[in-house]
């Protein structure tokens, strides 16, 4: 109940302060892209004489209320667009109007400032690499975010493994994913909890990376506990393009963007692609992906935007799965064999939505969006071999059919009062995820039902209500404090049963944040944060088990600061902590429950950015990781495949026309793959290297992985299993085998 209070106090005061603040003169203005008439979120506005900094919302405006009549010099920046002054007059109980338009320009290190700001720091070194270095595969995607790895162990189809923070996330338990506001984790997935595919987003589609770290974001609940990910995909268009790729392995990929209609205040554009690969395994892949877009932007009026999108994938694949050590060693497979090669799937996923924003009266901002993915996943695996059954094998099927629903409404209001900016925001959020025919199967090549393990309808709705209360105090400090409720209904319906069979149990949880940010001068900026978050378990657990933890809470502290010791160079660094509670996780490849203790992770991130010359540029990050198991005994508290040590970095070569490339390295160390450090998960270093020739109508490029054809193991599990010819089960690594050498080479015309 204290919660309860609490949200509406914060609410009230800073609504109410708003609404009576005082009131000299105003000045409201709305900041655009001199090129494209699009609006710009979240450029810097600093009224340079009175010390008064904003920062402009979705839709471009900004507002300054309470300033003494007279001039004033306005500068408005943004990375990557020329720093713009402008004057306005300021007059007494009036509003003055401005419009503001930023013009593109080339990246320079020596032009970004360290800044209070928080969303502009933790967006500022994806905004660098989506310049530096453009997505050019699915797989790109989610290596966008320092210290973030990724795995792919089924043919490509299945979503990356991903780690990150000493975190072993599976497909998504501990990281929050979204493309343009529309989650990609499903709760309660036939294949494991916050399941994130993320092969529904064309590379060539993205704008905008927003990244932050840790359960310090007030307007995001389940998942976010090691991080959050928010993909934006362009609004609109500059040019159509055509793009052919072919590579080693019998791949192919053709990809096409079109501008349906580009007026000045309307757009539509689609985008279209396709992807084939045998992949480089023994037995072929035959992945095959069909991917659409089509996207519509409206300015309806000079205060309201709409945007519409319709988008979808399908893909279909025959995957050799992970193999273990010692069939290779003995010489049954070579490293690029299989044991099972039925193993393999199939999926698609279609999202609508819809999106208002409203900038109103006072300065107000208004958002609402709904949203419907439609989901289907159909996957053949085969880890054991022949441990259970010796006559059959063990392979099983996972398999569902989904519809999301959700609906997100979020209302903000910012004001000034002297040096002092303000914004209160409140939301609220609703998902609904209805899961028909989840199931388990035991199988057999793909064809033949032996026994069904778990068959059922899940019905998961989750409620979330939070505020989010910022400022920024001058042009040094900024900071915010958020609530978060969250209220779940979990209901299974057990189709295994004769009779009918219906559990259910709902459960609330709250969350507070807290972060803070000082900018001691132009060189040099700090900030920590606290706060805590929590992920879901499965709904077969929470239904079943309903004295265990349902919703176990992660908390976390970070401490961070970003300097710029020479103009060339940013560097940022944070050292973190994040505790979860004991939790109990349903092992979807086996429909049994597993408990999983409390566990602590510490680390330390560093991330370098450096311009060596106009068109070169150096990156680096390193994170170094301690977790542990908390009340286990000193040897035996492991976390299974939690990297100590990972950094990638590459040298890039940004040109707008001629020859541009980059020279870029992977590296992940050794991790123990189970708990008492018995069984090595072997570490890595892979180099890949691209190389284009760009013009204005056209480019051609070529790209190589793992450049050096190193011999490596993209994902490993600890694994027991038996192969067919044996008598006794064994425990050892089972891996899939990284990539060797891949040449691809494109051709992209350019009207």
């Amino acid at each position: 109940m204290k919660y309860v209070y609490l949200f509406i106090v914060l609410n009230f005061v800073s609504f109410s302060f708003a609404s009576n603040s005082l009131h000299n003169g105003t000045v409201k203005g709305i900041v655009y892209d001199e090129k494209s008439n699009a609006p710009i979120y979240n450029a810097r506005v600093i009224i340079i004489s009175l010390n008064k900094m904003t920062y402009t919302d979705e839709l471009g405006f900004f507002q300054f209320d309470d300033i003494e009549a007279g001039d004033y010099t306005i500068e408005v920046s943004y990375l990557g667009y020329e720093n713009n002054t402008s004057m306005v007059a300021i007059i007494d109980h009036q509003t003055s109007p401005i419009r503001i338009d930023l013009k593109q320009k080339n990246l320079a290190l020596a032009e970004v400032t360290i800044s209070a700001n928080a969303l502009e720091n933790k967006s500022l070194l994806s905004a660098i690499d989506l310049q530096l270095r453009p997505i050019n595969t699915s797989q790109d995607v989610l290596k966008m975010v320092p210290g973030l790895f990724i795995a792919q162990h089924a043919g490509g189809g299945k979503a990356e493994q991903i780690f990150l923070r000493g975190f072993d996330i599976d497909h998504g338990t501990d990281i929050a994913l979204f493309v343009d506001g529309i989650p990609v984790n499903m709760v309660s997935h036939a294949h494991g909890q916050g399941y994130a595919d993320l092969h529904f987003l064309i590379p060539e589609t993205i704008d905008k990376v927003s990244f932050s770290k840790g359960p310090f974001d007030p307007k995001i609940g389940n998942f976010a506990t090691a991080g959050q990910v928010e993909f934006k995909t362009k609004s609109r268009l500059d040019k159509n393009l055509v793009s052919l790729e072919l590579g080693k392995f019998n791949s192919q990929r053709v990809t096409s963007l079109f501008k349906l209609l580009n007026s000045k205040d309307q757009h539509i554009y689609a985008a279209l692609d396709f992807n084939h690969s045998d992949g480089y395994f023994k037995s072929p892949q035959d992945y095959r992906r069909f991917n659409g877009l089509l996207k519509y932007n409206a300015k309806v009026s000079e205060n309201h935007y709409v945007t519409g999108s319709i988008s979808g994938f399908t893909s279909r694949w025959d995957a050799s799965g992970q193999i273990p050590e010692r069939a290779v060693q003995s010489g049954i497979i070579d490293r690029f064999g299989s044991i099972d090669d039925t193993e393999g799937g199939l999926t698609s996923r279609y999202n609508a939505s819809i999106q208002l924003n409203s900038n109103l009266s006072n300065n107000d901002f208004f958002k609402n969006q709904f949203y419907y993915s439609k989901y289907r996943f159909e996957l053949y695996s085969n880890f054991a071999f022949f441990l259970e059954d010796s006559l059959n094998g063990d392979q099983i099927k996972q398999k569902e059919n989904r519809d999301l629903f959700g609906y997100k409404s979020e209302y903000s209001r910012t004001y000034s009062f002297g040096s002092l900016t303000w914004n209160a925001t409140i939301g609220v959020q609703w998902r609904l995820d209805a899961t028909n025919n989840s199931e388990l199967s035991h199988t057999k090549d793909r064809i033949e039902t032996l026994n069904q393990l778990a068959y059922g309808d899940i019905e998961e709705s989750n409620y979330g209500l939070y505020t989010d209360q910022s400022f920024h105090f001058g042009t040094q400090w900024s900071g915010n404090i958020g609530l978060r409720y969250d209220h779940f209904n979990f209901i299974y319906r057990n189709k295994l049963t004769a009779e009918y069979d219906k559990l259910l149990v709902n459960k609330h949880i709250v969350s507070p944040k807290l972060n803070l940010n000082y900018k001691l001068n132009s060189m040099i900026s700090f900030n920590g944060h606290a706060g805590y978050g929590f992920h879901s378990n499965d709904t077969r657990v929470n239904v079943s088990q309903t004295n265990r933890d349902i919703l176990p809470k992660a908390i976390g502290f970070d401490f961070g600061f970003n300097i710029k010791p020479i103009k060339n160079l940013l560097l940022t660094a944070t050292l973190w902590q994040l505790d979860l509670d004991q939790e109990f996780v349903y092992v979807g490849d086996a429909a049994i429950v597993e408990p999983s203790g409390k566990t602590t992770r510490h680390g330390v991130e560093v991330s370098l950015r450096y311009q060596i010359a106009r068109a070169l540029y150096f990156d680096t990050d390193i994170n170094y990781t301690k977790a542990r198991a908390i009340g286990e005994a000193k040897g035996q508290d492991y976390i299974p495949l939690a990297a100590k040590w990972s950094s990638i970095g590459g040298i890039t070569l940004e040109n707008k026309k001629g020859f541009n490339g980059s020279l870029r390295y992977r590296y992940l160390g050794d991790r123990s793959a189970n708990e008492d450090h018995s069984i090595i998960a072997k570490g890595y270093v892979v180099f890949d290297a691209l190389l284009n020739y760009t013009k204005d109508k056209w480019e051609i490029g070529i790209s190589v992985q793992n450049l050096l054809n190193t011999d490596w193991k993209e994902a490993q599990f600890e694994t027991e299993s038996r192969l067919q010819n044996e008598t006794e089960s064994v425990t050892e690594i089972h891996f899939t085998p990284g990539t060797p050498l891949f040449l691809k080479s494109h051709l992209t015309i350019y009207f």
